[in-house]
């Protein structure tokens, strides 16, 4: 294992921050991985999957087992995780700026057209070097204004070559569920069988550029811009994994989850180990322009009728609204039929307020896509 150290801007005089990436198998085989977790710094469930993670990689780089590179990211938001309101953590905002930490990443598509025009050709997997070349030097090339534009830029960096991202976040209260491309979502459904995944949410676009489609957005861009004469394959697979809520951090789900993602790579030829079999799949990808956001009619007492998990009918109740003042009880309805994959974790609702997400099974929604 190596461990490289990526300096941020000081956050003052006489303080630093640094970025650790830690380094499994072989560089430059053609083949890697990339696993980061807590990109919003206070979502903790993906910091213990990659402690056990790092701990088995040790064990099969030293057995010979690895057969690509394997990068980790245990903290990728050193910046978010220092940010603490009166004991309340808050590592979703950047708190210079406002902005989501999972927002506002380099689109590399329109800077890497004018580079590739002419310079492709019929061969595939030529094209694929020549575009993560370029890629790379797009991104080198990036001067950010801000330290956490500069976190951004290392962690792009870092995994804008890989073949396979995976990006650990989890809910407030929900079931394990993906987020990923519609070009790729044949592709993720071994990880959301090994995992045991209840949703797998795909769109060509969610908006604002968040970390996953930074690193593949461009591919499916690419070939639908230069056609079929020059192929550009779908040469990497980001995945969004929410591992369920936010309380359940726990050895016992960090290790099931981690050999989860083991198995994948070993299915899919990264590690030199047997695989088990693929168990049943739980959920088929369903569009993110099909997820119903439910919200608070009205404010009070936040009384959920339902469970995250459950298959919810069209115009079935999900939860009730309390006025503690007039004790006027107001049902919150589903529209649509779906699983109830996610929920607040609080039980007071402001009218107006996110309080809940059905997955359907039919796009309605448009614009910005994912919640802030």
């Amino acid at each position: 294992m190596q461990i490289q150290r990526h300096a941020l801007p000081d956050v003052s005089s006489g303080s630093s921050r640094e970025l650790r990436s830690f380094h499994f198998g072989t560089p430059g085989q053609g083949r890697k991985v990339y696993i980061q977790s807590s990109l919003h710094a206070d979502e903790i469930p993906g910091m213990l999957v990659n402690h056990y993670l790092r701990d088995m990689l040790a064990q099969y780089e030293e057995a010979g087992d690895i057969a690509s590179e394997i990068v980790l990211v245990p903290v990728a938001n050193p910046i978010g995780l220092a940010q603490n309101i009166q004991g309340t953590p808050f590592g979703r905002f950047d708190l210079a700026t406002g902005i989501n930490f999972n927002r506002g990443y380099r689109h590399l598509t329109p800077f890497l057209l004018p580079l590739l025009e002419d310079k492709l050709g019929a061969d595939g997997n030529e094209n694929v070097k020549l575009i993560r070349q370029q890629a790379l030097a797009v991104l080198l090339a990036w001067q950010p204004d801000t330290a956490t534009d500069q976190q951004k830029k290392i962690l792009q960096t870092l995994a804008v070559d890989a073949d396979i991202v995976l990006d650990l976040h989890c809910d407030n209260q929900a079931v394990m569920h993906l987020y990923t491309g519609t070009p790729l979502a044949q592709d993720c459904l071994p990880l959301a069988a090994y995992l045991g995944a209840r949703a797998v949410l795909v769109s060509v676009l969610s908006g604002d550029d968040p970390f996953d489609e930074s690193c593949s957005r461009h591919w499916w861009e690419l070939a639908q811009h230069f056609g079929a004469a020059t192929p550009v394959p779908n040469a990497c697979m980001a995945i969004t994994v929410e591992l369920r809520g936010e309380t359940e951090v726990s050895h016992e789900l960090a290790q099931a989850d981690a050999l989860a993602i083991i198995h994948f790579l070993s299915q899919a030829g990264y590690l030199r180990r047997r695989a088990p079999a693929l168990p049943q799949v739980l959920c088929q990808p369903t569009p993110l322009e099909g997820v119903e956001p439910l919200l608070a009619s009205r404010s009070g007492i936040l009384v959920f009728t339902k469970a995250v998990g459950d298959y919810i009918e069209a115009g079935e109740k999900v939860a009730d609204i309390v006025d503690p003042v007039s004790s006027q009880v107001t049902p919150v309805l589903a529209t649509l039929s779906g699983i109830l994959f996610a929920r607040v974790a609080i039980r007071y609702a402001t009218h107006g307020m996110r309080i809940a997400k059905i997955a359907g099974a039919v796009a309605y929604r448009s614009g910005n896509l994912l919640s802030m």
